[in-house]
């Protein structure tokens, strides 16, 4: 199905529910539009700190401690 072709079974859709499921759509709408902002911030901002100078005197130095000095790990997903 096309973009347009999907907001108009959803649009007719949604006219068939009662009020309270209409601001619950509202609402999960307004949340997923946040997160797309969300999104689109937090990769400006990585973008600036990359690009950054501030703290590119750190490239040269050594590093102070490894990962061998840890005492407890941390274990993230990426």
């Amino acid at each position: 199905m096309d973009r347009q072709v999907l907001i108009d079974n959803t649009f007719n859709k949604i006219r068939q529910l009662p009020d309270a499921r209409i601001k619950e759509i509202n609402d999960f709408a307004d949340f997923l539009l946040s997160k797309i902002d969300d999104k689109i911030i937090q990769e400006g901002i990585h973008k600036l700190t990359s690009e950054s100078k501030a703290f590119e005197f750190l490239k040269d130095m050594d590093d102070l401690y490894t990962l061998n000095d840890l005492k407890e790990r941390y274990n993230e997903k990426r």
